[in-house]
């Protein structure tokens, strides 16, 4: 199966794309933004001013029709147990957002349970304001039995905040639930270490031998009862409850492994420090930080974690060549962690802007190109199929159409399904880019109409230019520019590139056709949109290379 990026709703895709028993591993980080006031989660969604509250998971969880219908789907259709589960669930918290989002993730839950193998593994990613119910949830959908691990993540450090009057211990974790497809069958979990620190050597590993090797002493002795079967003998004129069997105790004597410091003391076991792999990693990790706002892996996404922590999950619960799954892939953090480490993949999201994200991302660390080196489902491929793009959603249209020639799309947020109407002041999206060592960056601004086009749209474009003191506009439009569009264009002029030497059209008209076609924007070749993905090193040593 090729790696594949699909856009659209993960529940409908699972089931329409994914068969039973397909995946090895899944990851998942749904919408909980811990920044926010959870409080709203649980108004009822009848009163006339619950829906101008900030709300915390965006128009995707909130107790609409489609929430309705699927909790009747599960208590209709669902196994018993579960649909007694969500049933209780909602009498105890009501028709709400917090139950909206329970709904939604235990038919998606569901649809992730059947996918995964009996081999497999599930890490979801949470905080600790749904944590509880979730839990629920996936003891049910998973059964409590193959519960494997609750791990606490410390994704950030605690503030002082007794001058604004602090109310609670600092919020400083994230919940990681491991659980198993099936317990007894889990078919890969390496142990992660970590280097032991320094106080601990000094402290432990305090003995050198002839040879220079560091070890510290351990104990041979067993429990006092020979019922757990330990056998009990005389060793080294010392009678004990011993560890190992007295041909086993002869052996590593003769190995050296075994030493007494004086007669009569218990021996011990020499265990060298240069055979230990580490420190075992438990499941309070305090080793990997949060992105700060300087880190350079860092894309501007604002849940974008570390791809140190995808990678230990990876690790530990996946070999090279198994199929990963994240079905809410937003930046494509997993996505990257999985390319790095040679698995296979697949993500899903639900927003445009966060697919063409992923693609800038993979061009940039890994050199692939897009249906190429993998797939893309969902994306328009042609121009009935963006003209029916633009009637299902104008937001999910604009930010494909930015995508397609790399600019920054305002007037929205990359982990919202909806835009934010009235903020863009006329533009759309954005493009910098450095002309002269001496001068601030240039701005290519974007406008995006997927309605009928005027002359009259071409003006206003050059009088946002003016007011921005933008050096080119780009106007990508659906429908076909018409003569007198065309004429106000060519009348902007040019802009001259000094560092270049190279005149390019103030003002550009795109299709979509065009642009499907392979049409580009005219400008300078130092232009940026996004930050760019660090390229990724190979085991070779060598960088990717984008031919």
């Amino acid at each position: 199966m090729k790696n594949t990026l699909y856009y659209g709703d993960n529940l409908k895709i699972l089931r329409e794309y994914l068969q039973p028993e397909s995946i090895d591993l899944i990851y998942l980080d749904p919408p909980f933004n811990s920044n926010r006031n959870y409080s709203v989660l649980f108004k009822d969604e009848s009163g006339q001013d619950s829906q101008a509250q900030v709300t915390a998971f965006e128009d995707t969880w909130h107790w609409y029709q489609n929430a309705e219908i699927t909790y009747h789907e599960l208590v209709t259709t669902a196994k018993p147990e579960v649909a007694t589960m969500i049933g209780a669930l909602r009498e105890v918290i009501g028709a709400n957002q917090m139950m909206a989002y329970l709904v939604m993730m235990t038919a998606r839950l569901i649809e992730l349970h059947r996918v995964l193998k009996s081999t497999g593994s599930l890490y979801l990613h949470c905080d600790p304001t749904a944590s509880h119910y979730l839990k629920i949830v996936l003891d049910t959908v998973f059964g409590n039995e193959n519960f494997t691990n609750e791990i606490s993540w410390k994704r950030t450090t605690t503030r002082n905040d007794y001058l604004q009057g602090a109310k609670n211990w600092p919020r400083i974790h994230d919940i990681i639930f491991y659980y198993a497809k099936d317990y007894q069958q889990i078919k890969v979990f390496q142990q992660p270490f970590s280097q032991y620190s320094e106080e601990y050597l000094k402290k432990s590993y305090r003995y050198i031998d002839e040879q220079g090797r560091r070890y510290r002493l351990d104990k041979l002795t067993a429990p006092g009862s020979g019922s757990r079967g330990h056998p009990q003998y005389e060793f080294m004129g010392v009678t004990r409850y011993w560890t190992y069997n007295q041909e086993k105790m002869n052996q590593l004597l003769q190995e050296g492994r075994i030493i007494q410091t004086k007669p009569g003391n218990v021996p011990c076991y020499k265990r060298y420090l240069d055979e230990m792999p580490g420190s075992s990693i438990g499941d309070m990790w305090t080793d990997i930080p949060p992105l700060q706002g300087s880190a350079h892996e860092r894309l501007g996404y604002p849940t974008q974690k570390p791809v140190a922590l995808l990678e230990r999950i990876l690790q530990a619960s996946s070999n090279e060549g198994d199929l990963i799954l994240d079905p809410f892939c937003g930046c494509g953090t997993t996505i990257h962690a999985a390319e790095k480490l040679k698995r296979r993949w697949i993500g899903i999201d639900v927003t445009h802007l966060a697919i063409a994200l992923q693609k800038y991302r993979l061009k940039d660390a890994f050199a692939l190109k897009d249906k190429q080196d993998y797939d893309v489902i969902g994306e328009p491929e042609d121009l009935s199929s963006a003209r029916q793009l633009a009637l299902e959603d104008r937001y999910q249209f604009q930010w494909w159409a930015l995508s397609l020639i790399q600019a920054q799309p305002l007037g929205g947020d990359s982990g919202s399904k909806k835009g934010k109407k009235g903020s863009d002041k006329g533009i759309d999206g954005i493009i910098t880019f450095l002309d002269d060592p001496k001068s601030k960056p240039k701005k290519l601004i974007v406008q995006v109409k997927s309605g009928k086009v005027k002359s009259g749209d071409i003006r206003d474009l050059v009088g946002t230019l003016e007011r921005e003191h933008a050096a080119i506009g780009v106007f990508i439009t659906l429908e076909d520019a018409t003569k007198d569009m065309k004429t106000e264009a060519a009348s902007a002029g040019f802009y001259h590139s000094p560092n270049w030497n190279k005149d390019f059209p103030k003002i550009q008209i795109l299709t979509i056709e065009e642009l499907l076609a392979g049409a580009i924007v005219q400008m300078p070749p130092t232009a940026r949109t996004y930050k760019k993905a660090q390229k990724e090193t190979k085991q070779d040593g060598t960088q990717t290379t984008l031919l």
